[in-house]
């Protein structure tokens, strides 16, 4: 076998086949439907001749005035266009418009309003509940204070601090005097 002798057709279901041995068939049969089906005997769609006849001229009837409703809607769409031109209407307006509408009939709907009533109850327990917390917190921090341990922490507090800041008052005060430091002011006290 000789490639030179092979047939390659790309829309036949025998590619690279050998032509003398097969023949090509046909791949594509949707024009191939259509025709068969008006060679057909109109007895084999169950009618006569004229009756199949009658309803070839209505479909090609129904045809031409869909063609001609489509015309129609073309143009009344284009005056419509220039209507909204002329008086300054956009597409952005209209878009405007219909999003106000939905959510009009959105805050209508059932289920909304009884969203909103559901999230408004919540609000409202969860405030009661952040108040409750809130106050539980301010008792217990006051129950705390007023317990003899805090009252034995904060004494130790204010005498370390009365002993601290007591402390630096006198090293200040020696420091600043003009005897201990001659006539100048020592300056590693700078306030800066």
């Amino acid at each position: 076998m000789e490639s030179a002798s092979q047939d390659i057709n790309l829309n036949s279901p025998n590619k690279g086949l050998l032509s003398d041995t097969m023949t090509d068939v046909p791949v594509d049969n949707a024009g191939g439907a259509a025709a068969a089906a008006a060679q057909r005997p109109a007895a084999y769609n169950g009618l006569t001749e004229a009756e199949e006849e009658e309803l070839r001229a209505e479909l090609a009837k129904v045809e031409e005035e869909i063609g001609t409703l489509r015309q129609v809607l073309a143009a009344k769409e284009r005056h419509c266009g220039e209507l909204k031109r002329k008086l300054g209407l956009t597409p952005l307006d209209g878009l405007k418009q219909n999003l106000s509408k939905s959510w009009q009939d959105v805050q209508g709907s059932n289920a909304y309003k009884k969203t909103q009533e559901t999230l408004s109850q919540a609000g409202q327990k969860t405030s009661a509940a952040l108040s409750n917390v809130g106050s539980v917190i301010s008792r217990k921090l006051g129950d705390m204070r007023n317990s003899a341990t805090f009252k034995s922490f904060e004494d130790r507090v204010g005498t370390i601090k009365s002993k601290v800041v007591g402390s630096r008052e006198n090293s200040a005060d020696e420091l600043h005097s003009p005897s201990a430091s001659g006539d100048k002011p020592s300056q590693d006290n700078a306030p800066f």
